[in-house]
């Protein structure tokens, strides 16, 4: 089994009833539409840098014999998944995938809405976690507004069903 056999497996799997459903190669190689994935790239490595900022005080401060909360741990561990999908989401974006489009565009929506909410539980995150997770929003939030572009939804309309049959 080839990798990309394995990579359309998981695109099934995460894609639904589009995971094969394509745009066509001349809208994917249209400027205005690389110029705006490569964008989301480099946002997206915008939130790698403050993901692995993040787990750098989160090290410092135990290193110092500081206390870092569990919690804190695993929402950086969550951090750093999220980042890793949303990169995988791009790539396939790039190649036409629909399903990673419609997925980039919604957790793009949705993440920032759980780290702003999670971050004003009182207690819950020290204040330089509470600090990261706006910055991780903020990120995200201009992820979301290149991709609800005019142009990037016309590129990535949601295709029709097809008729059962």
């Amino acid at each position: 089994m080839s990798a990309e056999d394995l990579l359309l497996r998981v695109d099934r799997l995460v894609g639904g009833r589009y995971a094969t459903h394509r745009i066509p190669a001349e809208m994917r190689a249209e400027p205005r539409t690389r110029r705006a994935l490569l964008t989301v790239t480099w946002w997206l490595v915008a939130e790698l840098v403050l993901a692995a900022a993040a787990v750098g005080v989160a090290v410092d401060i135990h290193d110092r014999g500081g206390q870092v909360s569990g919690i804190v741990w695993y929402r950086l561990v969550v951090i750093f998944a999220l980042t890793a999908t949303l990169f995988y989401f791009v790539w396939r974006a790039g190649l036409g995938f629909y399903w990673a489009y419609s997925r980039l565009r919604l957790f793009s929506i949705v993440f920032p809405v759980v780290a702003l909410a999670t971050s004003a539980v009182p207690g819950l995150y020290p204040s330089w976690m509470i600090v990261e997770q706006v910055l991780f929003s903020l990120v995200l939030v201009g992820v979301s507004l290149v991709l609800s572009s005019k142009h990037m939804r016309a590129v990535f309309a949601k295709p029709r069903p097809v008729p059962a049959g």
